[in-house]
C-alpha cells in the first residue's frame, strides 16, 4: 500500500487564528459552471449565500444547472471564453472569478489539441485581460503538470514536468493567470466523486462503474500512484480561498490531502471491498497516460483547508450512482 502519513491535519475550513479573511464577495463568476466542478460548485456559493454567475457555451448540456435556475441569485451567460463581449457581460457585478472553463483531461486535449489549446490557454487570456485588476482570478489547474515522478513528493516549487497536452495547457494558462496579479492558483489532485454533471473519464469514477456494471477490470501499471480529491472538496476549496483571500493572494497550491495518494491497484481493491468483480492486473501494455507521482500538501494544510470526503466514501457514492443509472451516452469528457 501507499504511504499516507506525511503532515499533521488541520480541521477542515478553519482559518488559523489571527487570520483577517477577505470580504465575502455578493456574486461569484464561474467559468464553465455547467461542469464537472462548476455545476457542484455553484451550488455550495449559493447554499453560503452568494450570488453568483455562470458562463458556459454549454457543450455538454446545461442538466447540471438545472436546480440552481429558480433562484434569484442565479445568473446565466451562454458563451465561449474565447469571447471577449461573453466574459464582459458575464463579469456584470462580479468580485471573485472562478476560472474552470476548459477542456479537461489528457484524453479530450489529446483528441483536439489545437481546439484545446485555443480554449484552455487564449480562453484565459481572454478572462484574465477583461477582469478588472482589483479583481481576484482563482485558477483550477492541475497537478498533472508534475508529470512523471522526478522528487519523492512534489512540492509547489517542484519544477513541472508535464507530459500531457493538457498538462502543458495547464502550465501556460498558470503563467497568464499570475501576470494578473490578483489571483490563488490550485493544482488539484485527480478529481472524483458525484457531481450534477457527471464524468466517468476519471479513475475512480471510471474505475466503480466499470465494476458495477461490466463486472470485469483490467488494470495497466497497477503501481502507478495519483492523488484524489472529491468534486465536493474542490469546490469548497475554491470557498475558503474566496473567505481566506487576503492571505492566500499570489501563491499556487497544491490542493488534495496526503492520505489521498493511491496506487491504481489501490482503488481497485477499495472497490473490490464493496463489489464483486473480475479484476485483472496485466504485466503487459500500458496505459497512455504516463502520470506517476505522489504530491505534498502541507501548505495548503497549512493555512487551515483540508478535504473531508475520503475515498472510501467517495466509492460508496460512485457505487450507488452507477447502480442506480443506464448510460446510452456516457458522460466522457472525450
Amino acid at each position: 500500500m501507499s504511504p499516507r502519513k506525511h503532515t499533521k491535519k488541520t480541521k477542515p475550513g478553519k482559518p488559523t487564528k489571527g487570520t483577517q479573511n477577505f470580504s465575502p464577495p455578493s456574486r461569484v463568476l464561474i467559468t464553465g459552471g455547467a461542469g464537472y466542478v462548476g455545476s457542484t460548485l455553484a451550488g455550495e456559493l449559493l447554499r453560503e449565500g452568494y450570488g453568483v454567475t455562470v458562463l458556459d457555451s454549454l457543450k455538454f448540456g446545461a442538466q447540471g444547472l438545472m436546480p440552481y435556475f429558480g433562484d434569484a441569485r442565479f445568473r446565466f451567460v451562454k458563451g465561449d471564453v474565447r469571447d471577449s463581449r461573453a466574459v464582459k457581460e458575464a463579469l456584470k457585478d462580479v468580485s471573485v472569478v472562478v476560472h474552470l472553463a476548459g477542456i479537461v483531461g489528457f484524453p479530450a486535449c489529446r483528441k483536439d489539441p489545437k481546439g484545446s489549446q485555443d480554449i484552455n490557454v487564449r480562453g484565459t487570456k481572454v478572462v484574465v485581460d477583461a477582469t478588472p485588476k482589483n479583481v481576484p482570478v482563482l485558477f483550477a489547474s492541475t497537478g498533472s503538470s508534475y508529470g512523471k515522478m522526478i522528487e519523492k513528493f512534489c512540492t509547489e516549487t517542484t519544477p513541472l514536468n508535464p507530459l500531457s497536452d493538457y498538462a502543458r495547457q495547464k502550465a501556460e494558462a498558470e503563467d497568464i493567470v499570475k501576470r494578473h496579479k490578483e489571483f490563488v492558483i490550485y493544482r488539484f489532485a485527480t478529481a472524483f466523486g458525484v457531481s450534477p454533471r457527471m464524468r466517468l473519464d476519471l479513475l475512480p469514477n471510471d474505475f466503480t462503474y466499470r465494476a458495477v456494471k461490466d463486472k470485469t477490470l483490467i488494470v495497466y501499471e497497477k503501481h502507478f500512484m495519483r492523488t484524489f480529491i472529491h468534486v465536493r472538496d474542490m469546490a469548497r476549496a475554491f470557498i475558503f480561498a474566496i473567505k481566506n483571500y487576503r492571505r492566500m493572494r499570489g501563491e499556487v497550491y497544491n490542493v488534495g490531502s496526503n492520505d489521498m495518494n493511491y496506487s491504481k491497484e489501490d482503488i481497485c481493491l477499495i472497490i473490490k471491498e464493496r463489489v464483486d468483480y473480475y479484476l485483472h492486473f496485466a504485466d503487459v501494455g500500458h496505459d497512455l497516460d504516463q502520470r506517476d507521482y505522489m504530491v505534498s500538501y502541507d501548505k495548503i494544510h497549512g493555512v487551515g483547508f483540508a478535504p473531508s470526503v475520503s475515498m472510501h466514501q467517495g466509492i460508496e457514492e460512485l457505487i450507488k450512482m452507477s447502480e442506480a443509472i443506464e448510460i446510452q451516452n456516457p458522460h466522457y469528457n472525450a
